[in-house]
């Protein structure tokens, strides 16, 4: 019998899984002008096939958290990874917008369980103590995956043909999910028959003490700066004179911000403890998205998007974290309803921020974003350093 792969090998794998996720995410960001010259529709009926991922994304974890329970994370994981390769083909072979749009939300849907469910088995393997430090390595895939997202729809969108990113992330899920069954089937599942159905154990860690604020936090953070954050390539490109693969690109500055949190957070979060390291993360983003949304270079705009990265990751890896301890005997339900309010917050997020923008432009409309982050991160903070 062969024996069962490290934990760190799996770690990689996941973290290559969560690359695909995220770039599935970001991938339309840059490319909604063009979608709604292609299409002949506006702006914010483009920024649909962004609402529409989100929030099936978010809303098909609260199935998959228990399912990942019951039957094997990693095994969910590796057959979702395979339905995402078939489901991103078909948003590149869509004939129209309607089947575009339909795509889509296939895609949110098959993916949804790839970065809560790796969370979840990262907590079930590695102690709280050190944990915070392995998330933000997981995380890097993630990271990664963002902003190779919205730099491939930048490129996209400036090509005779806009549908190739589809065809590479096609490739990319197909492989890593091979790989991930691999493993899945040679070492225990972790999995375990929870009583209850669906409802009654989502009530569950609901009411459990400490929840309520994890979640509720996460999910404004999802409408108030990560719908935002889906409008800074169309901001640098109207306001800015940025080619929209160049302002696609800027989203690697967001990615060497949290890059940068990432590898050293082995050695910050000891420092800092988790309630400063969150209101520091929230006034780095604010005042990182006020200077993307009002600095007048455009040479600003990766320092800008570095500051966003690092304050968003310090932030939010902070509640990811908890949320893996939220209710440890129920970790992959627990962390899918985490990540399921924060897509659909960012869901929500996005259809508010595209209307803010027709009506009020880009600029006011991260502005909003920047002011409205404060009080969210700073209130968490503090609820968690009186926890503490």
């Amino acid at each position: 019998m062969q024996a069962a792969p490290s934990p760190h090998r799996t770690i990689v794998l996941l973290s290559l899984a969560a690359f695909a996720s995220a770039a599935s995410l970001r991938v339309m960001d840059a490319l909604l002008l063009r979608l709604s010259s292609e299409f002949t529709v506006g702006l914010a009926t483009a920024s649909n096939t962004v609402t529409v991922f989100a929030t099936l994304y978010g809303l098909v974890q609260l199935v998959m958290g228990p399912l990942g329970d019951r039957h094997g994370k990693l095994r969910v994981i590796a057959v979702a990874c395979v339905v995402a390769a078939a489901t991103s083909l078909a948003c590149a072979a869509a004939p129209g917008y309607g089947a575009l749009l339909v795509a889509r939300a296939a895609t949110g849907a098959s993916c949804a369980c790839v970065i809560p469910l790796s969370m979840a088995w990262i907590g079930d393997v590695t102690p709280y103590e050190s944990r915070q430090g392995v998330l933000a390595r997981f995380l890097l895939g993630q990271i990664a995956g963002l902003s190779a997202g919205a730099a491939l729809g930048g490129f996209a969108a400036e090509s005779a043909v806009w549908q190739w990113p589809f065809v590479a992330l096609a490739a990319w899920f197909l492989v890593v999910g091979i790989a991930l069954a691999r493993a899945a089937w040679r070492q225990p599942s972790g999995a375990h028959e929870a009583p209850g159905n669906l409802v009654a154990n989502l009530l569950e860690v609901a009411r459990t003490p400490g929840v309520p604020r994890v979640v509720v936090t996460v999910f404004l953070e999802g409408v108030v700066l990560l719908g935002g954050l889906a409008f800074v390539a169309t901001h640098l490109h109207l306001a800015r004179g940025a080619s929209l693969s160049v302002a696609g690109m800027m989203f690697f500055a967001v990615s060497a911000g949290g890059f940068v949190f990432a590898l050293q957070a082995r050695r910050i979060v000891p420092v800092l403890g988790e309630a400063r390291l969150a209101a520091a993360g929230t006034v780095v983003v604010a005042a990182s998205v006020l200077s993307l949304a009002w600095a007048p270079w455009l040479a600003a705009a990766p320092l800008g998007c570095f500051g966003a990265g690092l304050g968003f990751y310090m932030l939010h890896n902070t509640l990811q974290t908890n949320a893996t301890q939220m209710a440890p005997m129920r970790r992959g339900t627990a962390v899918a309803l985490f990540a399921s309010l924060f897509f659909l917050g960012q869901s929500a997020g996005v259809a508010l921020m595209g209307r803010l923008a027709e009506a009020i432009g880009t600029g006011w409309t991260l502005t909003f974003s920047a002011l409205a982050v404060l009080p969210v991160g700073l209130a968490f903070a503090w609820l968690r350093a009186r926890r503490s």
